[in-house]
């Protein structure tokens, strides 16, 4: 499946209010990052999951799960700004390439 393949059927399911464009998936998206690490954090306190520790199947299954829902929601929220996953994917490795080049890979900020 291509980005643009998986962009296009996330979109055919889009359901949320049209005054809320932008706004309601970028919330959402949010929220669905919550729910990636309180998955983990979950596994963690539960004694079912330690930090470097293999996952398990389910708890693998449940967080492939989650960045599903994540993903929808990215391409979601590239779609209302009028750009693209492929967009979003280009620029991004475009940035890490030009940081890397650069030996700016580690540190903070946007435009290092």
């Amino acid at each position: 499946m291509t980005l643009q393949e998986y962009e296009t059927g996330a979109r055919s399911t889009a359901r949320y209010p049209s005054d809320a464009t932008l706004l309601y998936p970028v919330l959402k998206l949010a929220g669905e990052s919550g729910e990636v690490a309180e998955k983990l954090g979950k596994a963690m306190r539960d004694g079912g999951w330690t930090p470097g520790a293999p996952l398990d199947d389910a708890l693998r299954d449940a967080l492939v799960k989650e960045l599903g829902d994540v993903l929808w929601y990215v391409a979601s929220v590239a779609v209302d700004l009028g750009s693209s996953l492929e967009e979003v994917a280009e620029t991004n490795l475009a940035k890490l390439a030009s940081r890397a080049e650069r030996g700016a890979i580690h540190g903070s900020g946007d435009d290092r």
